[in-house]
């Protein structure tokens, strides 16, 4: 974490442990109006003349679709067709970032550079060069207007204004990610938090599962072809872009094969909180493997927890998926956006 930015939130009462993990004592996770800091989230950054036919060549999406306005969810994957990582890709001038959980940070950006080979492109861990926070709420857009001369109006668009971006987020709830350098985002915080509630980030996670929108850790890395974790569905994979690494596989699935298992919402009560990686079972499958996995997951009262899963669509249609063979039933729903009739 910035240095800077981990003393500032010291000063205004956070916790911070070694790993820099940030919570405020006391605070909600919950909150009609919530200001999150998103230290938790990092940044690669990718400069250099063959920036965009390096990506082009790695990510799921079309970066040529990439502007000063809009923003991108992406994907990396294995030659096997299974994420690796997922993330946003922000351009920013001549520089595009690409943010995901700090702790994917290296071994994504290790990756990246095994095939860069002769192309003009640096790799670099860009995370404490933009700081990002998050704004949740129906004030929210009230609220950074007497900052930004105007709001993107679409999900995943963005406006800027001097060092800051914001940054429409996809989902039920109004919100926006906020970024910019550090001196810039002290005076912002300052100005938020005296109107709105400061939350610890699991509220951040929770509006990501509650948008059906999935972010991978280590547990879930190289666990789901794109379409499992519905990226087709929230404009993360382009279909007409040409190659990438897996590629292959990720078009074959859509245009030859058929999709057996899609990311849902759920809810469960369970004695303990259920992880990312973790195994759902049902009696109802008929497979060798797990029925399947947890994606993500927050606690929304004692006992009880929203997630993401990504489950066998006849185990789910069954409406028998569990947590362990033996494990509390889950109750499975659509995300926002839906399935379509033909899945």
């Amino acid at each position: 974490m910035n240095s800077q930015w981990k003393a500032f939130l010291a000063g205004r009462s956070a916790e911070i442990d070694d790993g820099d993990a940030v919570r405020f004592p006391g605070a909600p996770i919950e909150a009609d109006c919530a200001l999150t800091d998103l230290s938790r989230l990092g940044v690669i950054g990718v400069t250099g003349a063959d920036t965009a036919s390096f990506l082009q060549g790695q990510l799921t999406n079309d970066v040529r679709e990439l502007s000063a306005t809009h923003t991108q969810l992406s994907g990396h994957c294995s030659p096997k067709g299974r994420m690796l990582a997922s993330f946003r890709v922000i351009q920013v001038d001549d520089r595009l970032y690409l943010q995901l959980p700090r702790t994917q940070v290296e071994t994504v950006l290790q990756r990246l550079r095994m095939f860069v080979l002769r192309a003009k492109v640096e790799l670099s861990d860009a995370s404490d060069d933009l700081i990002a926070i998050g704004l949740s709420g129906n004030c929210a857009e009230p609220l950074l207007a007497t900052r930004f001369a105007a709001l993107p109006e679409r999900a995943n668009d963005l406006s800027r204004q001097g060092d800051l971006l914001a940054i429409r987020m996809p989902g039920p709830t109004p919100r926006f990610q906020v970024l910019g350098p550090e001196p810039a985002m002290e005076t912002l915080w300052d100005s938020l938090s005296a109107k709105a509630a400061i939350v610890n980030p699991d509220h951040w996670g929770l509006m990501d599962i509650r948008a059906g929108i999935p972010t991978l850790y280590p547990e879930t890395s190289d666990a789901f072809l794109p379409q499992m974790a519905n990226m087709q569905l929230i404009d993360g994979v382009s279909f007409t872009k040409g190659c990438y690494t897996g590629q292959e596989v990720v078009a074959r699935m859509q245009y030859l094969g058929k999709l057996k298992r899609r990311m849902y919402l759920a809810e469960v009560a369970a004695d303990r909180p259920p992880s990312p990686g973790d195994e759902l079972q049902s009696r109802a499958s008929s497979s060798q493997q797990a029925t399947g996995r947890v994606v993500d997951a927050c606690a929304v009262g004692e006992g009880r927890y929203e997630l993401l899963a990504v489950v066998e669509i006849a185990a789910a249609e069954a409406n028998d998926v569990r947590l362990g063979i033996d494990g509390p039933l889950l109750r499975l729903k659509e995300p926002p956006y839906g399935f379509p009739a033909e899945s």
